[in-house]
């Protein structure tokens, strides 16, 4: 979205990768081929023509081993994100499909390809979790660099760019974004992608300025256009006039100075100014992701996300080697706990090798702990695995979309199972491993009273309660203004459930998008909650935050919120009292 003032143009996106920078624009043309048209392929010419897409995929895969042998010291430890867009070119979903397409119509393989890949795509954007979803950018990059290689045309490759610029582009890449060198590459914009994109995650441990999702920025962006990147808003600024890039160039100054401050303190407590201390962890979908939550001052990992390990492959991962990963995790954060989130995708229809059963809302169907409660052959090795990691550190079990009493009741009998066969089998694991459920369903906060006596803890999930709740899609761009996790019902939801969590003596966290913004830490210190888990590179500044609340204050605060009955007036209160305090921790420290 574009908005005109004077002679610059203002683009609003998702802000990918905190941080400002401005330079100038260099166009990457990474919007893709022209696909040719269908056209029928003689019957003598069908095994020329899976030949021609077989050798095309090989060479990728050749591309791709390059690209990971030489990516930059940075990335050392992301082998796994590229790693798995490689195995993408060799799925049965994509490569074998598209060969059996290519056989039974008769058909090029351009058009087999593209046919196969908008399928997979679209399964992908049906799905409800924000990672899980990103994947369709996964399958639309993996397909692209084929397509190229069937047209001859050039692979782009940012590893030659030799100035200092501001990267363009329709897309980018794991790959591509891998080819980053830092003295030379200030910053990157996408019209595509999203903050759960690999991509993006790449930006982040970079740590370089990125906005996605900004739609035509490609079209409208000219070669050498000067730039302000500014990722904290998801904003960027094409040809700023003098007196925005003076102040830009301020907030830049001033960002860094506060990313310096913030850093050298992360590492404090979280403690209120009346001696209250909250643990603030991070949030992680990869093992590799552990390095910036100590480097941020995390506390431990409050939801690790177990999915990657599942859709990179070709196949279910093995106990092994979903023990290997999970033990080094627990022995890189110890003493500090790991929460495993156990399987939240719906199996069978998100797992690569399994074929699309086709369920028209995978939102609403099997998914989560329905779907590991109906497959304990897929269940029960994850389970084994995180107990076994158990017996290094301090691990925690987490329980994804728990509507039910009887849910939590067969969640804790394939847990005991797991224990009962590992002693059986004389293989070691901690004793009492805490259990905990998510809360992110609305039937879970109604019966939070009950079920706070079945489990050790809770972690709130803002971002489907919100989602469940309010009956939003916060993708449709018609309903997604609606969506916010201060509306007064969400409030109240949260409210009821800290208060049931606190009367049955148990601890109560919350593990959303909500607990990542500085704004809303004294609401949530005013709830009571005991932990807050986001993504890495917020902990320094919720930190921060806290350390400059008094427990008193923020409970009299979250009275008053609660006692307005619209998200503009709780806003309008919240930045009454701390926007002051938020605005100079963003740029004027």
């Amino acid at each position: 979205m574009a908005e005109q003032t004077t002679g610059e143009k203002v683009l609003r996106g998702i802000g990918a990768s905190p941080g400002i920078c401005i330079g100038k624009a260099y166009l990457v043309d990474t919007e893709g081929v022209d696909i040719v048209g269908k056209f029928f392929i003689p019957k003598e010419n069908l095994e020329k023509e899976v030949k021609r897409f077989k050798r095309a995929v090989q060479h990728v895969i050749d591309e791709m081993e390059t690209i990971i042998a030489e990516r930059p010291t940075e990335l050392k430890d992301k082998a796994e994100i590229l790693e798995a867009h490689s195995q993408l070119l060799k799925d049965k979903r994509l490569y074998d499909k598209t060969i059996a397409t290519i056989e039974s119509e008769a058909i090029n393989a351009e058009w087999a390809l593209n046919k196969v890949t908008t399928a997979l795509r679209r399964m992908f954007k049906n799905m409800n979790d924000d990672y899980l979803r990103a994947r369709a950018d996964d399958i639309a990059q993996v397909s692209e660099r084929i397509l190229r290689r069937l047209a001859g045309a050039e692979t782009v490759n940012i590893a030659t760019i030799d100035k200092r610029v501001v990267l363009v582009a329709h897309d980018l890449s794991p790959a591509e974004t891998s080819q980053i060198h830092l003295e030379r590459i200030k910053g990157f914009i996408t019209d595509r992608g999203g903050r759960a994109s690999h991509t993006s995650i790449i930006a982040r441990t970079l740590e370089i300025p990125a906005v996605t999702g900004l739609g035509n920025a490609s079209k409208i962006i000219r070669q050498d256009d000067l730039l302000i990147v500014d990722g904290n808003t998801g904003t960027v600024i094409v040809q700023p006039s003098e007196q925005t890039l003076m102040e830009f160039e301020e907030k830049k100054m001033g960002y860094e100075r506060y990313r310096s401050a913030i850093t050298k303190y992360c590492h404090l407590p979280a403690r209120t100014k009346d001696g209250h201390e909250l643990k603030i962890m991070g949030n992680i979908e990869l093992p590799e992701e552990v390095v910036p939550v100590i480097d941020n001052g995390g506390d431990g990992i409050g939801l690790y996300r177990t999915e990657f390990q599942y859709m990179a492959k070709g196949r279910f991962p093995t106990e092994e080697e979903l023990f290997d990963r999970y033990r080094d995790v627990v022995e890189v954060m110890h003493p500090r706990p790991v929460t495993f989130r156990t399987l939240d995708i719906n199996g069978d229809k998100t797992v690569r090798q399994i074929v699309e059963s086709g369920e028209p809302n995978p939102a609403l169907g099997l998914r989560a702990i329905r779907y590991c409660l109906k497959n304990p052959s897929v269940f029960q090795p994850q389970l084994r695995a995180i107990l076994r990691a158990s017996a290094f550190g301090n691990v925690r079990i987490l329980l994804p979309m728990i509507s039910s009493c009887q849910e939590i009741l067969q969640a804790r009998a394939a847990i005991k199972e797991a224990v009962d066969a590992l002693q059986a089998e004389g293989i070691r694991s901690a004793d009492n491993v805490e259990i905990g459920i998510m809360i992110e369903v609305p039937a879970a906060v109604v019966m939070a009273d009950v079920m706070a006596k079945m489990v050790d803890f809770f972690s709130i999930g803002t971002n489907d309660l919100i989602q469940y709740t309010l009956a939003i899609d916060r993708d449709n761009k018609d309903v997604a203004h609606l969506y916010h996790p201060l509306q007064p019902a969400i409030l109240r939801m949260l409210k009821r459930t800290a208060e049931a969590a606190k009367d049955n003596g148990i601890k109560v966290f919350m593990c959303g998008e909500m607990a990542g913004n500085p704004l809303h830490a004294p609401i949530l210190l005013g709830l009571g909650l005991d932990e807050l888990s986001m993504n890495p590179q917020s902990i320094p500044a919720v930190k921060n935050m806290i350390r400059s609340l008094d427990t008193h204050d923020a409970e009299n605060v979250l009275d008053e919120v609660l006692q307005h009955t619209s998200v503009e007036a709780a806003l309008k209160l919240l930045r009454q009292r701390y926007g002051d305090l938020v605005a100079a921790m963003l740029y004027d420290q």
